[in-house]
Order: structure tokens, then C-alpha cells, then sequence
């Protein structure tokens, strides 16, 4: 039953596949036959049953509709052979229909040939009108190429060139004309490239030959504007009130002057037609030559060319000539040039687009600006004119104004000049100093004499001199200060002049001003005019009658600092009481140099003293002194007497003078007075000396009396009691223990301050001891004969070697 079951439910499926063979494309078949396999094993017998089965049924059909339509075939057949008798007909009547035609349209073919031929000339004729009209335009506008080359019209050239490639010659491409065009035009780009860069080197040649002129103009104009900034600020000034004239007659006078001369000087350059750049260099090879290069697409080339050639020119502009620094025409050429490079490329870069860009410029100036600065460096060192340099300075103002005022930096340069500053200052200080030698050189180092009111108002007005006393003297009469103190005085003022001619063409404010002609000040006084005092100090033929008028003069200089300070003052119109402002030094200066000649008269004095001393020829050997003092010492002693008159002339109109005057007058008179005290006891010591006998030692004790003398007849006042004598206490003691030969009280009382010898040193008494110790056994060749001799040589033995006891416990103890 089971197997029944199975073979009812194949006859379905083998149905579904014959359908789908049935209606499925032939390449498709294969996997429904597949499926015939692959189901149970009786599945293909049962298969190929069924599809014999089903292809007798077709067969069937198909015999039954044969039999249905064969008597309709059998009907059209015997139609169709109806029609071909009726067909030849047909045939045979075209054929002649066609004959006929044929021989009627021979005539209408020959008139249409003709026709034809007619309608192909028409049609030619019209096609070269039309490509000659296409052809026409070309040659005129290559013909326009050419009158343009003739007429160096090269930037039209170029164009036209454009026209005729993207509009002219895609049109009559095709012709070998067109093509012989096409190939010449490279050639003209070339031609007009170099005729270009021919006028363009031209151009470069000609702002080099006018770089000069150029600067000049620009230079000229910045200096014009600046003069101009300045009288109208000054006349606003003026306007409002606020006039900063200085008081000063002499400064208000020059300033004046100077006003009014650029006033002059700048009506007078008005009427002179202000040129440009643009006047004096004719600018278009260079448009011309961007213009092309723009359009021939090689503009970086161009720029390339351009800018290296300027740096070519810029590095030969910036070279210095070998003698530029010996005139101030060297300098100002050389800044012309400069400017005039420098203005034309700011015009370059203003007018053309990326030929020169602020990048290149800047780039450009840096390195020019190095350059300048490195050579100004250089040549203002070589500068020892003081005038040559301050007119640098000025130009290098109106060459960093000029720049400035085409925007370029120019700050390096502002500070270049406060270096070249210093080198004016130290070239003021160098002038200033052969200035000052001369006015010395010249000074006869006495009080200026003055026989009527006039010559003393004439002194007055050149320097600032109160003294009341003096002026109730009657004529004639004497300044204290001898001439070069007016004559310094003057100069100081000059030379703040000279300053201030500088430090007014640096754009600083009034404050800094007054600080840099104080500071320049301080250093006239504390360098130039101090060294120069000390330097005529120093001097050989300076005597003490120079040197106590140099103290003189110092003082008056000192006091005349306080004017300076006020002239200043009126200068700058800084108050002195600003917590910034710098005070002069010069009080410290002269006080130095006085101290210096102080210390000079104290050397001078010795070293005169030493000469008087060189000139003693004492006999140590007498037996019995001369009963008068040595020649050589009254004459030492007259000379300090007259010397010491001198000081009465040191400046004592005031309590401060006098009591300098004093003490210099007192410091002289004791330094003399201990040097030859000092230079007696070593003529005594002196280790050359062997034998002194007590008769030379008494003959010596005589010239100390008169040293003493001198010292108590107060020959400077101010000394209080025996302060003077002091300076010879030590030889007095030394001579009268030798003299009294008060030995034992000296050995007893030795160091005791109430000793009577206190200041007589062992090692000193016990030489001078020894040097008579051998005189005595020299010139008592008997005395061991005779009693008081022996017991003398024995004592004078005993105090030998207690005094060596003496010397020998001092060393011990230090």
C-alpha cells in the first residue's frame, strides 16, 4: 500500500517536470532532468513512460490539425496559379511603360547635369568667399603685428599676438600660411623680450647716474619740511603764549638769527618748482618691461632679473669712497645715493604690483642699514674736526628723516648717533684740550691788572666776579685770578655750545638735552680741564708763585660752577631742582687740582730744601766749631721766609679762604721745616759718614739753633706755642745728650714719658755714638797715658753696650 501511495504521488511531479520542460528554454532543461535522478530509483522508467505518453498525444494533435487546414492549402494553390498568367501581363506592360519613360528623360537629365554643375561653381564660389572673408581678418591683424613691432608699440605686439592665437588662427588653422604665422610668432616674443630688457638695463644705468640727484632732491625736501615743522611750531608757540626763547641775550640772538635765516632760505626754496622722482627719471622702460613680461607669462623671470641687479647696484651705492670721511661733501654724496636708490624703489613698489614687494624692501634696507651703519662706524672714527662731525650728525638726521618719511625704519640709526655722539664729545674734549693748554701756555700766572672802570667791566661781563672790597679800590687795581680763569670760563660756555649744537639735531626732549650737555660738561671738567690743570701742575718751570695763582685761580673756577649750572639752565629751561637733573662736578675737579697743587708746593719746597742741604761741606773732624751757622743753612732760611710771604696772596676775602689759605700757608711751613729736620738727622746718620768729632758735632748743634730760630719767629701765622719747634725736637735731644753727655740720665729714664731724652732712639744715638767712639781713638793715639781718657773710652764702651743691649731688646720685642 505503501508503495501504491508512492507511485499516485509520482505521477503528479513527472506531469510538473514535462510542463517545465515543456515551457522552459532548451538551456535550462538540465537541472529539471536532474531532478528526474535524483528522486526514486524507479522515477526514471516511470519518467520515460510517461513522456512516451505524453508525446503521443502531441502527435495526435498535430495529425488532427493537418486534417483540419489542408483543404484551405489545397485552395491557395489553385489561386496562385491563377495570378501568374495575370503577372506576366503585368511584366510585359512596365517593361514598355519603362522603355517609354526612359527615353522621355534623357533630355530632363541633361538639362539637370547642367544644373548641377551650375549649383557645385555656386556653391565653390560662395565657400572661397567665405574663407577668404575668415582669412581676411588674420593677415590684417598680423599686418597690424607688424606696423606695431616698426613702431616698438611692443605691449599692443603682444596683445595682437594674443587676439590672433586664441581668436584668428583656430579659424584658418588648416591653411600652410596660418601655420608659417604661428611658427614666427615665438620668434617675435623673443625679439620683443630682449628689445625689453634692453630699454630695461637702460633704465637701470640711468637711476644709477641719477641716484645722486635724486637723493639730493628728496633730501632737500625732508629738510624743507622739517624747517618748516619747526618755524610753525614756533610760531604756535608764539600764537599761544608759550614762547620757549631762551632769556639769555647771546642764545636768543643766535636763535633769532637762525630763524630768520631759514625763514629766508625756505621762501627762497618755494619758489623753486619741487621736483619728484617721477621728474627725474622717466619710469616707463620698466612699466613696459613688467607689462610684457606679464603678459608672456614670464614675470617671475622678470622680477627675478630686477631685483638681482638692484642688489647689485645697492651693494655698489653702499661701498664708501676711500677719502669720504676728510669732507662732508664725501658724506653727503654718499647719502644721496642711498636715498635716491631707495626712493626709487619705494616708488617702484607703490606703483607696480609684486615687481617689488615691503618683504624685498625691508629685506633690502636691513641689509643696506648694516651696511651703512658699519661704514659710518668706521669713517666718523677717522673724524678729529669737531665741526666736520657735527655736520654728519646733522646729515645723518636729514637721511634718517628722509627715509623715515618713505617708511623705513630707521631707529638703528638714531642710535648710531648717540655713539657718534660720544665720538664728538670725545673730539670736543680733544679740541677743548688744546684750547685749555694754550690758554695756559699763554697765562702769565699773576692777578690781571685793570687801569680804568672799562677794562674791569669788561672782565666782569666775561666772568661772574663779586668782590666788594675790590670794587671800592681806586684804579688801578688787580683781579685776584690771573687771565686764563675768563678765558677757561668763556670756553666752558663754548663748548656747551658746541654741545648743544648736537644735542639739538638728535629729536630729544628738553630733559635729555640738559642731561647730555651736563654730562658732557662734567666731562670738560672732570677729564679734559682736569688733566690739563694737573699736566701744568706737573710742569718743571712751574715754581710756587705759579702754583699758589693756580690755587687761586681753581678757587674762582669752583665758584663759578654755580653759573655754569644756571647758563644751563636758561638753556634748556630745566630747573635745576628736578629730581633727574644731573649737577657738574667741577667743584670735585678743582678741589682735586688744588689739592694737587698743594701737593706740589709741599714737593717743590723739599726738593729746594734738598738742593740747599746738597750745598752743606761740614768738617766732621773739627775740633772746635766756627761760632757761627753754616752759610748754606741762612741762606735756606731766607729762602723759606720769602717763600712763606708768598701765602699772603692765597684768596682770603671770606672765612672759608682764609682759613685754607692758613692752612695751606701752615701744612708748607711744617712740612719744610720736618723735611729738613728729617734731612739734617740723615746727613748725621748717613752710613758714608765713619768719624764725626765732637767739634763738628757742636758746629752742627749751631745750624739747628737757627732752624729752631726760624721755627719760633712764627714765620706763618696760626701756629699755636712751640708747634713748629716740634718739627726738631728729635735732633735737639739727639745733640744735647751728645753735648751735655748726660748718659746716665738717659740710660735711666729711658722709656719713661717724662724721659728727658724721649725722643732720642737707641739705634740712632748708639751710631751717631759709635761714629765719635772711633774719631776718639784716632786722634788720642796717647790717651791710654793719660787717666780721664781711659776712664772716658771705658764709659763710653759701657754705654756702647748698653745701648746695643738697648737695640737688642727692641728687636727682640717687635
Amino acid at each position: 500500500m505503501a508503495e501504491g501511495g508512492d507511485g499516485l504521488a509520482a505521477v503528479p511531479e513527472h506531469e510538473r517536470i514535462l510542463q517545465e520542460i515543456e515551457s522552459t528554454d532548451t538551456a535550462c532543461v538540465g537541472p529539471t532532468l536532474r531532478s528526474v535522478y535524483d528522486d526514486q530509483p524507479n522515477a526514471h522508467q516511470k519518467f520515460m513512460e510517461k513522456l512516451d505518453a505524453c508525446i503521443r498525444n502531441h502527435d495526435k494533435e498535430i495529425e488532427k490539425m493537418c486534417n483540419f487546414h489542408h483543404q484551405g492549402f489545397v485552395d491557395a494553390i489553385t489561386e496562385l496559379l491563377k495570378v501568374r498568367t495575370d503577372a506576366e501581363k503585368l511584366k510585359v506592360q512596365v517593361t514598355d511603360t519603362n522603355c517609354k519613360l526612359q527615353d522621355a528623360g534623357k533630355e530632363v537629365i541633361a538639362q539637370t547635369e547642367d544644373i548641377i554643375r551650375c549649383r557645385i561653381q555656386q556653391r565653390n564660389i560662395t565657400t572661397v568667399v567665405e574663407k577668404l572673408q575668415c582669412c581676411l581678418p588674420v593677415l590684417e591683424m598680423y599686418s597690424k603685428l607688424k606696423e606695431q613691432m616698426n613702431a616698438k608699440r611692443y605691449y599692443s605686439a603682444l596683445k595682437t599676438m594674443e587676439q590672433l592665437e586664441n581668436i584668428y588662427f583656430p579659424r584658418v588653422s588648416q591653411y600652410r600660411f596660418c601655420q608659417i604665422m604661428i611658427e614666427n610668432l615665438p620668434k617675435l616674443r623673443e625679439d620683443i623680450k630682449e628689445i625689453s630688457m634692453s630699454d630695461l638695463k637702460d633704465f637701470l644705468e640711468s637711476i644709477r647716474k641719477h641716484s645722486n640727484k635724486i637723493g639730493e632732491t628728496a633730501m632737500k625736501q625732508a629738510q624743507q619740511q622739517k624747517i618748516f615743522n619747526v618755524i610753525l611750531q614756533k610760531q604756535n608757540n608764539i600764537n599761544m603764549g608759550r614762547n620757549m626763547c631762551i632769556t639769555n641775550g647771546k642764545i636768543l640772538q643766535e636763535r633769532n638769527e637762525v630763524t630768520s635765516t631759514y625763514a629766508f632760505e625756505e621762501e627762497d626754496e618755494n619758489e623753486e618748482e619741487v621736483l619728484t622722482v617721477q621728474d627725474l627719471v622717466d619710469f616707463s622702460p620698466v612699466y613696459r618691461c613688467l607689462h610684457i613680461y606679464s603678459v608672456l607669462g614670464d614675470e617671475e623671470t622678470f622680477e627675478n632679473y630686477y631685483r638681482k641687479q638692484r642688489k647689485k647696484q645697492a651693494r655698489l651705492v653702499l661701498q664708501p669712497q676711500p677719502n669720504m670721511h676728510e669732507t662732508v661733501d664725501g658724506y653727503r654724496r654718499y647719502f644721496s645715493q642711498i636715498v635716491g636708490f631707495f626712493v626709487v624703489e619705494d616708488h617702484i613698489l607703490h606703483v607696480t604690483q609684486g615687481l617689488v614687494t615691503r618683504a624685498y624692501t625691508d629685506e633690502l634696507w636691513n641689509m643696506a642699514l648694516s651696511k651703512i651703519i658699519a661704514v659710518l662706524r668706521a669713517h666718523s672714527s677717522y673724524c678729529t674736526d669737531p665741526d666736520l662731525v657735527l655736520e654728519l650728525i646733522n646729515l645723518i638726521v636729514v637721511f634718517a628723516d628722509t627715509l623715515q618719511g618713505y617708511g623705513f625704519p630707521v631707529n638703528r640709526l638714531f642710535d648710531l648717533l648717540f655713539e657718534i655722539r660720544d665720538q664728538y664729545n670725545e673730539t670736543l674734549l680733544k679740541k677743548w684740550a688744546g684750547v685749555f693748554r694754550e690758554i695756559f701756555e699763554e697765562d702769565n700766572c699773576s692777578p690781571i691788572p685793570v687801569a680804568n672802570e672799562e677794562e674791569y667791566k669788561i672782565i666782569i661781563s666775561k666772568f661772574p666776579f663779586q668782590d666788594p672790597d675790590l670794587e671800592k679800590h681806586s684804579f688801578p687795581k688787580k683781579f685776584p685770578m690771573s687771565q686764563s680763569v675768563p678765558h677757561i670760563y668763556i670756553q666752558v660756555k663754548e663748548f656747551i655750545y658746541a654741545s648743544l649744537k648736537f644735542s639739538e639735531s638728535l629729536h630729544r626732549s628738553s630733559t635729555e638735552i640738559d642731561d647730555m650737555l651736563r654730562k658732557s660738561t662734567n666731562l670738560l671738567l672732570t677729564r679734559t680741564l682736569s688733566s690739563c690743570l694737573q699736566n701744568l701742575i706737573k710742569k718743571p718751570h712751574i715754581g710756587l708763585t705759579e702754583l699758589v695763582q693756580i690755587i687761586i685761580n681753581t678757587t674762582h673756577l669752583e665758584q663759578a660752577c654755580k653759573y655754569l649750572e644756571d647758563f644751563i639752565t636758561n638753556i634748556t629751561n630745566i630747573s635745576q631742582e628736578t629730581v633727574h637733573t644731573t649737577r657738574l662736578y667741577g667743584l670735585s675737579t678743582f678741589k682735586d687740582a688744588r689739592h694737587s697743587a698743594e701737593g706740589e708746593i709741599y714737593t717743590k719746597l723739599n726738593q729746594k730744601i734738598d738742593e740747599f742741604v746738597q750745598l752743606a761741606d761740614y768738617d766732621w773732624t773739627m775740633s772746635e766749631p766756627d761760632g757761627r751757622a753754616s752759610g748754606y743753612l741762612m741762606d735756606l732760611i731766607n729762602f723759606l721766609r720769602s717763600t712763606f710771604q708768598v701765602f699772603t696772596h692765597l684768596p682770603n676775602n671770606n672765612n672759608d679762604h682764609a682759613a685754607m689759605s692758613g692752612k695751606v700757608a701752615q701744612t708748607a711751613c711744617m712740612s719744610a721745616c720736618q723735611h729738613l729736620s728729617t734731612s739734617l738727622m740723615q746727613m748725621l746718620l748717613d752710613s758714608e759718614l765713619k768719624q764725626i768729632s765732637m767739634g763738628a758735632v757742636q758746629q752742627f748743634n749751631l745750624d739747628v739753633i737757627q732752624c729752631e730760630l726760624f721755627a719760633s719767629s712764627e714765620p706763618v701765622p696760626g701756629f699755636q706755642g712751640d708747634t713748629l719747634q716740634l718739627a726738631f725736637i728729635d735732633l735737639r735731644q739727639l745733640l744735647d745728650l751728645f753735648m751735655v753727655w748726660d748718659w746716665s740720665t738717659y740710660l735711666a729714664d729711658y722709656g719713661q714719658p717724662a724721659s728727658k731724652y724721649l725722643r732720642v732712639n737707641p739705634n740712632t744715638a748708639l751710631t751717631l755714638l759709635e761714629k765719635m767712639k772711633d774719631t776718639s781713638k784716632k786722634n788720642n793715639i796717647f790717651a791710654q797715658f793719660r787717666k780721664n781718657d781711659r776712664d772716658k773710652q771705658k764709659l763710653i764702651e759701657t754705654v756702647v753696650r748698653q745701648l746695643r743691649s738697648l737695640v737688642n731688646g727692641m728687636s727682640q720685642h717687635t
